[in-house]
């Protein structure tokens, strides 16, 4: 006796192959936006260290211009704008900014991260030069975008000096908390 194909057994056989092409282009899309991912990844990397890169060497440009300004008090004159009582506080403060651009640079670059930073500043803010020249550039950071990397970490200086003239014990190490890294 001779069975009857209604034809399902047929659809069957070709749903399956549907559902096979279906899933092999699934995975091969799913593949490709790994790729495309991945690519993406590796762009922003190689920004992010192009950025480094033009940072570090903007701080090696700027460390040579101290570097000759410490050297000869002519240009010293030219490098600094703030009113300075002798040819060797003109030079302390040029170091002095040295230092923190150094520090700024070590944040910016990844060297160190935000809590990092406040305890290396909190240490150079210890230091009695270093404060007469923060406080005699007030007008110049005064010039900065609020919402700029260095501006927050010129509010973040004013905070240490604040909690350090705040505090009642010597032991300054211990003094101040860093504010929030996106304030």
């Amino acid at each position: 006796m001779a069975t009857q194909n209604d034809g399902t057994r047929g659809l069957g056989r070709a749903a399956v192959a549907g559902l096979a092409f279906a899933a092999g282009a699934l995975v091969a899309l799913a593949a490709q936006q790994r790729r495309y991912d991945e690519l993406l990844l590796r762009i922003a990397a190689v920004e992010r260290d192009d950025r480094q890169a033009v940072l570090t060497e903007q701080q090696r440009l700027q460390f040579s211009l101290l570097c000759k300004a410490m050297d000869d008090a002519d240009l010293a004159a030219v490098y600094s704008t703030v009113q300075i009582e002798s040819p060797i506080q003109r030079r302390q403060y040029l170091f002095a900014h040295a230092m923190y651009t150094n520090a700024l640079l070590a944040y910016r670059t990844g060297v160190v991260n935000w809590e990092e930073l406040h305890g290396h500043l909190r240490v150079i803010c210890t230091n009695s030069i270093f404060r007469d020249y923060w406080k005699a550039h007030t007008e110049h950071r005064a010039s900065l975008r609020d919402d700029s990397e260095e501006a927050r970490v010129g509010r973040m200086v004013d905070g240490i000096i604040q909690d350090l003239d705040d505090a009642d014990i010597d032991e300054w190490w211990v003094v101040g908390e860093p504010p929030a890294e996106d304030a």
